[in-house]
């Protein structure tokens, strides 16, 4: 997938309006990313296939959405604030980094986003409510990452986690302490990223 292929996959999907939106967000974070190391340097020139539509993806598997979104480690915006941007979902951005999340307050901010994205500037533990999706991008292994948000599920809560090749050996892992509907799917943007779905999640 070049860039150009990903962008008109974003338009295609999710239409011009929200592709030119995206596209203000990508200039965003290339100025950004010379104030601070917001993602890869090497993957700039590859945003659109290595960020944007990496997190796009993520929404179809998600499902309808039911309730608040949540992004743990939300860095740079990918995937949530990317979520904002192709839906009319509300979504909560944590980033425990305070920097990054200043950032993503006014990246919102300058996409007028601000009504429908909060941003929390803590850890995953410290958080409080009800998500219809729990998405985190390179975060924790999938064992810590679920006793880190499992408070914030309900039983019709969704994950959606990108992962590595190793997602297969993370819910093997996690199934020795947690119950649950776990998934593996294949990257569209990547031959050795796997993204990993769960929900009915309760440890044993």
């Amino acid at each position: 997938m070049t860039e150009d292929d990903a962008r008109a996959w974003v338009r295609e999907h999710f239409g011009v309006p929200r592709e030119t939106l995206v596209a203000r967000f990508v200039d965003i974070v290339v100025a950004e990313a010379a104030q601070q190391n917001l993602v890869s340097v090497a993957t700039l020139p590859h945003i659109w296939r290595r960020h944007i539509v990496d997190s796009a993806q993520l929404i179809a598997l998600a499902g309808p959405i039911r309730g608040e979104w949540i992004d743990i480690g939300s860095g740079a915006g990918f995937p949530g604030l990317v979520v904002a941007m192709l839906t009319d979902a509300p979504v909560m951005l944590v980033e425990p980094r305070r920097k990054r999340a200043d950032f993503l307050r006014a990246a919102a901010a300058a996409l007028g986003l601000d009504n429908r994205v909060t941003v929390r500037a803590a850890r995953a533990e410290q958080i409080t409510g009800h998500a219809g999706v729990i998405s985190a991008r390179a975060v924790a292994a999938l064992p810590e990452l679920l006793a880190a948000t499992v408070h914030l599920s309900t039983r019709k809560t969704r994950w959606v986690l990108p992962k590595g090749k190793s997602a297969r050996e993370e819910v093997a892992a996690a199934q020795v302490t947690w119950h649950g509907v776990f998934h593996v799917e294949q990257s569209l943007t990547d031959p050795d990223s796997l993204i990993i779905l769960a929900e009915k999640v309760a440890r044993r």
